[in-house]
């Protein structure tokens, strides 16, 4: 039955993200269809009713268009320009500054504490009562960093939607909404950064084999081949999580679905100018993130880095190599200065969560609440 043969009043209430809009009437459903505020994703239901449909089961709406069955069901309508997309990005930031850095504060504290615990568990010449009770402690504070780590991902989808649309939402309602999605977004995370920590532990094994066998060219080669196909199972898996976080909380759907809506999305619109593609602009924003980490940590981190290309490029034993980039990998002292650097780098990692949910409300269209809500 046409969904709207028992709507008499031609009235219609439609919700985004959680947000209801209107009721309103046909005329201005298709005003919002034109301007690229209503998707066929969009839920609708009549006033007084209970059941949502989705808006392109209305015949009235998109009873026009024919989908095919395989296209993304993403809408790519009138995207910003990168410039545009990093000045909001930066104002969001700015006006809930306070917010996003007790996000962040949920994950750099444990972490600090890890940090401190570690150095005095590695200053420690033999097992004794204080350095178990640090490596206990030490333990603790890197589990609260996981169990963290989803609630900081959760809520800084839910702070930014709602600050694009102009809503304020109490902090303590952020983290229990975030909550909600705890277990999924955990099961991604594992998934996710997972499946990048195993293609660096092959690429560091490719180098290990270059360095072991510098003299022979068939393991040279061979590890060139490795090296190379790392670099395209890198890409792909980089391309296909790309947006994961999103569909997982906004869209509240489940894990699985969740990277499906991720390829979707990095993959649609391909008639568009490469720079406007949802996968590029994701990588151009990801990489200047890359960009700005690495000159937050280069300066401290350079004597490691620097102990390990050495170490690489003079020595051609495997396990010897292992063992001197363990060594130079554990802290003696705590240096104030790298502390430092990772603080800012924390409080400054919201922008690029930021930047990938405005990329992705654009990508939807999703209605402004201030023009919109009634």
């Amino acid at each position: 039955m046409n969904p709207s043969e028992q709507n008499k009043n031609d009235a219609w209430i439609v919700r985004v993200l959680g947000k209801e809009y209107g009721p309103v009437d046909l005329d201005e459903l298709l005003e919002w269809k034109r301007e690229g505020r209503l998707i066929r994703e969009n839920e609708i239901r009549e006033p007084g009713s209970e059941r949502w449909i989705p808006a392109g089961e209305l015949p009235e709406l998109f009873g026009d268009e024919k989908v095919a069955a395989e296209m993304p069901t993403v809408s790519f309508v009138r995207p910003q320009t990168l410039g545009t997309l990093l000045t909001r990005t930066w104002q969001i930031y700015r006006e809930r500054f306070g917010q996003f850095l007790l996000l962040s504060a949920l994950v750099f504290i444990p972490s600090l504490c890890a940090q401190l615990s570690s150095a005095a568990v590695s200053a420690g010449s033999e097992l004794d009562l204080r350095t178990a009770l640090a490596g206990l402690f030490n333990f603790c504070m890197l589990a609260a960093t996981f169990i963290a780590w989803p609630i900081y991902v959760g809520g800084l989808q839910i702070l930014t939607s709602e600050a694009a649309q102009g809503n304020t939402v109490p902090f303590s309602q952020i983290v229990s909404r975030a909550l909600n999605y705890w277990g999924r977004v955990a099961v991604l995370c594992l998934l996710v950064y997972g499946a990048f920590f195993l293609l660096l532990v092959l690429a560091f094994a490719i180098l290990v084999m270059v360095a072991g066998g510098s003299s022979n060219p068939g393991v040279i080669i061979v590890a060139l081949l490795l090296l190379l196909f790392q670099m395209w199972l890198f890409g792909r898996v980089f391309i296909n999580v790309l947006f994961w976080q999103q569909p997982a909380v906004l869209e509240d759907v489940g894990v699985l679905d969740s990277l499906r809506r991720s390829r979707e999305i990095a993959r649609s619109r391909r008639e568009l100018p490469w720079w406007q593609r949802p996968v590029w602009r994701g990588v151009i924003l990801s990489s200047l993130w890359c960009l700005c980490a690495i000159a937050l940590t280069i300066g401290s981190e350079w004597s490691t880095v620097s102990a390990y290309y050495h170490t690489v490029t003079t020595m051609s034993d495997p396990q010897a190599i292992i063992q001197s980039m363990t060594a130079a990998a554990k802290p003696t002292t705590l240096s104030i200065w790298p502390v430092a650097l990772g603080a800012l780098q924390t409080i400054l990692r919201p922008l690029l969560g930021i930047s990938f949910v405005l990329l992705y409300l654009d990508l939807r269209g999703t209605p402004n609440n201030q023009s919109s809500a009634r």
